[in-house]
This record gives C-alpha cells, sequence and structure tokens, in this order.
C-alpha cells in the first residue's frame, strides 16, 4: 500500500532554534565549571529583545549576555534590528526551588535504603518517547533526515558564500511517498529561504534546487513528478525574531522524529541531566537504536515513564509496529533486563555530566554521529535473545 508522510525542519537562525542553542550554550558553560550543577534555562525572543530566564543552581560565574550574543553573531545575526551587538538581554534566573531539589537530590528508594543506581529521584513526572528504525543509516526516518539536512545546507551555503545573499532563517519540508515501509521516491519538498533585498525570486529558487535541494536528496528518489515549493510567498525579508517571536522548547517534533512517533511532554533544551524529559529521551533512542541494529525488530518506539522523586520508571511498554522478531512483550522485558533506566544509572551510562549540548539545539538531537546515545556498543548483548 502506498502512503505519503512528511517531516519539516528549521535552520539555526530560525527564532525558536536561536533560542534552542542559548539555552543549551548556557547550560554548556555550566558545566564546564560546575557539571552537578542543575539547570533549566529558557529563552525568548522578539523584535530586539531576548529574555533569559529559568532556574540555575551553581557557584559558577556564568556571564549570560555574552553567551547569547556570540551564539547571536556565529548564527549571522549582525544585521537588522535584531543584532548581536545592540540586542536588550534581560535576565530573570533563580535557583531551583528546594521543593524540587528535595525530589532529585535523594529518591524515594534512596531514602528507603536503596542502591547506588537510586541516588537521585526523576526530576519531574511524564513520559518519555525514544524510537529507531532501519530507514537509514543512522536509523532515522528517511524523512526527517533528509529534511534536518537540507536546513543545514541552507546554513552551510550561506556561511561558505556560495548564497550569500541568504540570511540565518529558513525552514524545510520533505514528503516522502511509501511503499508499504519502503520509501520510494520524493513527493514533495517546501523550502523557505530568509534572503537580502538584492535577490529576484526566480534566481534563488534556482539556486535552492540547485545547491541545497538535489545536493541533499539522493537522485534516485526525485522524479518529474516531485513538486518543489520554494519561497511559495514570494519575498522573505524579514526574518528571525524581527518578524516573529520564538522560544526555547518550541520545535520538539524537529528535535526528535519528524512526527514519525509520539513525543512525551517536555523539551530538551536548557535542561541539565537530571531532568528525565532530556535524559531519559537521549536513553530511549540509544535502547531503541541498539534494538533495531540487533535486528530484534525494524521499527521499534519505546515509552517510559517516571514519578517525580521517584529513581524507577512507573512503566516501559515497546511497540514494534508488528516489525518485531518476538513479542512486544518480550522485547519490553529484555529491555528492563538489559538497560538501567534510572535517572542516575541514565547519567553515569551515557555520560552526561558533560558540555555536550549546544550541538544538539539545531538540527535534531538523534542520528548525529559522536553522541553517546547514537552508540552501538549493546548490539551482540541483544543479538543472543534471537537464538
Amino acid at each position: 500500500m502506498k502512503k505519503l508522510f512528511t517531516s519539516e525542519s528549521v535552520t539555526e537562525g530560525h527564532p525558536d532554534k536561536l533560542c534552542d542553542q542559548i539555552s543549551d550554550g548556557i547550560l554548556d558553560e555550566v558545566l564546564k565549571e560546575d557539571p552537578m550543577a542543575r539547570c533549566a534555562i529558557e529563552c525568548c525572543a522578539a523584535y530586539n529583545q531576548i529574555l533569559i530566564m529559568g532556574e540555575v543552581s551553581t557557584q559558577a560565574k556564568i556571564k549570560y549576555k555574552k553567551i547569547a550574543r556570540d551564539i547571536m553573531a556565529k548564527v549571522g545575526y549582525t544585521f537588522g534590528n535584531f543584532r548581536a551587538d545592540n540586542c536588550k538581554i534581560t535576565l530573570a534566573v533563580h535557583r531551583q526551588s528546594p521543593d524540587i531539589a528535595m525530589g532529585v537530590d535523594s529518591s524515594l528508594e534512596n531514602r528507603s535504603g536503596g542502591e547506588m543506581g537510586d541516588l537521585i529521584g526523576a526530576g519531574d513526572q511524564g513520559m518519555m518517547f525514544g524510537y529507531a528504525c532501519n530507514e537509514t543509516p543512522e536509523y532515522m526516518p528517511l524523512t526527517a533526515s533528509l529534511a534536518n539536512k537540507m536546513a543545514k545546507r541552507l546554513a552551510d551555503v550561506r556561511k561558505c558564500g556560495l548564497l550569500p545573499y541568504l540570511r540565518p532563517d529558513g525552514k524545510t519540508q520533505v514528503t516522502v511517498e511509501y511503499d508499504g515501509r519502503k520509501p520510494v521516491r520524493v513527493d514533495a519538498v517546501v523550502v523557505s529561504a530568509q534572503h537580502n533585498e538584492n535577490v529576484y525570486q526566480d534566481m534563488l529558487r534556482k539556486d535552492i534546487k540547485k545547491y541545497v535541494i538535489e545536493s541533499v536528496i539522493p537522485r534516485e528518489l526525485l522524479d518529474e513528478r516531485t513538486k518543489y515549493y520554494i519561497n511559495p510567498t514570494g519575498r522573505f525579508e524579514i526574518g528571525g525574531p524581527e518578524g516573529d517571536s520564538g522560544l526555547t522548547g518550541r520545535k520538539i517534533i524537529v528535535d526528535t522524529y519528524g512526527g514519525r512517533c509520539a513525543h512525551g511532554g517536555g523539551a530538551f533544551s536548557g535542561k541539565d541531566p537530571t531532568k528525565v524529559d532530556r535524559s531519559s529521551a537521549y536513553m530511549a533512542r540509544y535502547v531503541c537504536k541498539n534494538i533495531v541494529a540487533a535486528g530484534l525488530a525494524d521499527e521499534i518506539q519505546l515509552q517510559v515513564a517516571y514519578a517525580i522523586g521517584v529513581s524507577t520508571p512507573v512503566s516501559v511498554f515497546a511497540n514494534t509496529y508488528g516489525t518485531g522478531k518476538l513479542s512486544d512483550g518480550d522485547i519490553s522485558d529484555i529491555i528492563v533486563r538489559e538497560f538501567d533506566l534510572r535517572p542516575y544509572s541514565i547519567i553515569e551510562t551515557l555520560g552526561l555530566r558533560r558540555p555536550i549540548y549546544l550541538c544538539t539545539a539545531a538540527y535534531g538531537h538523534f542520528g548525529k554521529p559522536n553522541l553517546p546515545w547514537e552508540r552501538l556498543d549493546r548490539v551482540d548483548d541483544l543479538k543472543r535473545y534471537l537464538h
């Protein structure tokens, strides 16, 4: 049966993504000086102002405004009313609530004589999801992979001077036609790219098609029926926070799997790893990727749920969409047996008390090499369940 599925992405200059990068840039600076710090920092941006807000518990001396201005300049906001050197920045940062800290500092189990893995409790209640499939070499959905790569390419051709008339803001979208579970062709591509006033739309559309779309999407997936929508509204000169406000954590589908699976209730950026919104989602990805790479399923979604202040998950649920070599119940049991999903153990397993987060804040948190949750070091352990 043939079907269409679509994913979108945005560039690093999109207002929401700029806010994500400022939040994770601050988090990285905090962790450089104080790996045990607590951080839940958010950012909003509009027209010519930024508000940095949230909770940070640390003795580290953080230059919040400098971090924000450096990231703005690196992304490319050195022009217009929203500019790195003249943007108004307001701080509203305080320490973590002692009511929350109490449950994180010592879990319910630890207060009852638990073991090492019970040292800290979940920083909040909620459910987190992980996902992997064998559609691409990075075990990501093809739609999400292509949309993220095109968004990054938009930034790359701007920064290297190939298309110097481009500006930081932009969005991409890819629709893939599937025959059953197999992707067979790209049906539609949408690109909206901010630009200066000196380029003609016909030139921009030709350049984007050649240097962005066709340089990312494999030629065999494009055909005479593929539809291209490049700056479909026409002029896109006013962008970034000057054109639309930005907010940390608003692009959670771009951050994850392009809408291919469910998403938990919380965003990632700006949060230290005691926040299971972030760390458990990373662990769930790690589990799913190793499950698929080991051949236990072609596709899997994993849900893990927590109660605040409690270390042991309240539920673990795997869904292989009918592709599992074992039942979903058996795979759920294997996951519980093979992977320690308590927050302290997740942090130790993946080494999350390090400044590794700024690179996740644009173009997705998953499918990138060299991130600890992308390791395939449990494949051999899992393969034995196939025999």
